[in-house]
């Protein structure tokens, strides 16, 4: 049982695919009769967003970096409900914390051939195969679309069927507490969207971003990046990164949680600020605005500034963190282009990749003088981003506030 209507056409961040695909595959529509891109859907959905927390654990010594790249990546229900809501899309929103009428819920869902949008635990999802330290810290939105042979058949980006154990896929959506089981069926107008409607979705979803990445919140908005810059070398403070990483234990693995955030061969598709530019490329056409297109090219050269810092940070010039990167790109890889056909391959690679950053966070390839000049580089460079993006966020405010 599934959604007839649903096709598996990839795509670059999870959670603005998971809205771009099922409306898609529901026949939502634009004024031109095609399908929504997922760069326009981000434009509507409030675009790029900025974040950045480091945390500590004391029971195992990880030390995991969060990275906010999507607007109000924080808040995952309320990022989709106003998204939708600007497209002019009615959503069932069902939440419960019950596991049993969760589950009975999507059983009914997918029973009736619905394509619903859900918010599991990364790690109890399998597929991404990743270390048990990571539970419950998370995950992204997918769509369930179908149930086969005890299996939910799932849209994670991925081109090729992909497949999660019905239990398991249960016991994700209900892991984390504060997604409370979260299950949205959207319900688009037969008529799509209108020219009017979407030039007023586009324009404010634009308007949305650039008034939050405006704003001083050093957690939640651009001074983020200027805060992490300092912190890299602040010897000082205990959040410092030479306090932090004193002993470079555990550094290894926050150097990867940098490549894997940036990059699009992480799990959330990159810093998005490439899909960004697209975004304001076909913003420019909608809005009739071509002064959007020419600020597209500056986001570009952001994007590559940030290509830039994570090369700097997980240096293939270092052995073991050239191994890291290529297991890490098998493992997205193969989820994207082959899905379950891959997941022994990805299973062997993830193995092999949890296994040397356990190694390398307890030793780590780099000397003390080394990650001093790694900390003022990254540090050097950050500020160069904050620099350039808040002077790109300046000039999207002046375009998109005009009357």
């Amino acid at each position: 049982m599934g959604d007839q209507g649903h096709q598996l056409r990839g795509g670059i961040q999870p959670d603005v695919s998971a809205i771009t695909n099922v409306l898609a595959g529901q026949g939502f529509h634009g004024p031109d009769g095609l399908p929504l891109s997922e760069a326009l859907v981000f434009a509507c959905s409030g675009g790029i967003g900025a974040g950045y927390i480091l945390w500590e654990f004391q029971h195992d010594g990880n030390k995991p970096l969060v990275l906010g790249f999507r607007g109000r990546w924080q808040y995952p229900q309320a990022w989709l409900e106003s998204t939708v809501e600007r497209l002019g899309v009615p959503a069932e929103v069902h939440t419960t914390t019950g596991a049993v009428g969760a589950a009975q819920r999507l059983s009914a869902e997918l029973a009736a051939g619905h394509a619903v949008i859900v918010l599991p635990d990364r790690y109890l999802l399998g597929y991404w195969h990743l270390p048990a330290s990571t539970e419950a810290m998370g995950g992204h939105f997918v769509v369930a679309y179908g149930e086969e042979n005890g299996r939910v058949l799932v849209d994670d980006r991925n081109l090729a069927p992909l497949t999660v154990e019905r239990a398991a896929f249960d016991r994700a959506r209900s892991r984390v507490v504060s997604y409370q089981n979260l299950l949205v069926r959207l319900r688009p107008p037969e008529g799509g969207i209108g020219a009017a409607a979407l030039r007023t979705a586009v324009r404010g979803g634009l308007t949305e971003c650039a008034e939050r990445l405006s704003a001083k919140s050093a957690s939640f908005s651009l001074p983020a990046w200027a805060k992490w810059a300092r912190l890299l070398t602040d010897e000082q403070k205990p959040k410092g990164w030479p306090t932090v990483f004193a002993d470079r234990a555990g550094l290894t693995g926050t150097l990867l949680s940098i490549w894997d955030s940036v990059t699009p061969a992480g799990m959330t598709g990159g810093s998005l600020r490439g899909l960004f530019a697209a975004a304001l490329t076909e913003a420019a056409t909608v809005l009739e605005l071509p002064a959007l297109a020419e600020q597209a090219h500056r986001w570009r050269e952001i994007n590559g500034l940030w290509h830039q810092f994570a090369d700097a940070a997980l240096d293939p010039r270092v052995e073991p963190f050239a191994r890291m990167r290529e297991l890490a790109s098998t493992i997205s890889g193969g989820i994207f282009t082959e899905g379950d056909a891959m997941q022994q391959s990805a299973g062997q690679a993830a193995a092999e990749l949890w296994m040397l950053r356990a190694q390398y966070d307890a030793v780590c390839p780099l000397s003390t003088k080394e990650v001093h000049v790694l900390f003022q580089e990254l540090g050097t460079r950050l500020r160069v981003i904050h620099e350039a993006e808040t002077a790109a966020i300046g000039a999207l405010r002046s375009v998109i506030f005009e009357p």
